[in-house]
């Protein structure tokens, strides 16, 4: 059993939307490809924000969004789920942006902008490089 140093020096990787989208999108296996990249013991975070948008994808009438959601919802389903209360008329970046600060998380997200926005208060990110691996941006 981990102890609570262990379980404390866990790195958070909050995950964006896009993010659950990887493994259907470029065949990268997350969790394998997020362990060889950060090469220590990490959490992967769902924020309700995020999951609110994958519901969202998933009840969609469009048969391959709905599908690709659904398959979405089952990789979410392996992380660590925060329910922030106070950010639910919060649009999902705000939230992510503010988790990953307050908690000095790293981000998953292809999102230019969102990356954008994180560097620019020094928060890791994690994306797709080359359409076949992940890399980072930033120190952790």
């Amino acid at each position: 059993m981990p102890s609570a140093t262990t379980e404390s020096r866990k790195l958070k990787v909050i995950m964006d939307t896009n993010a659950f989208f990887v493994p259907l999108q470029f065949r990268i296996g997350l969790p394998s490809e997020l362990d060889r990249l950060l090469r220590r013991s990490f959490e992967m975070v769902l924020l309700s924000p995020v999951k609110r948008e994958l519901i969202t994808l998933a009840n969609r009438r469009s048969p391959s969004t709905k599908k690709k959601a659904e398959y979405a919802l089952k990789i979410a389903e392996k992380c660590t789920y925060i329910d922030m209360k106070s950010s639910h008329s919060m649009p999902t970046d705000d939230a992510i942006v503010s988790a990953a600060k307050d908690w000095k998380a790293a981000v998953f997200t292809n999102d230019r902008q969102l990356r954008k926005r994180l560097r620019d208060i020094s928060v890791p990110v994690i994306y797709v490089r080359q359409k076949s691996r992940l890399e980072i941006d930033g120190m952790i």
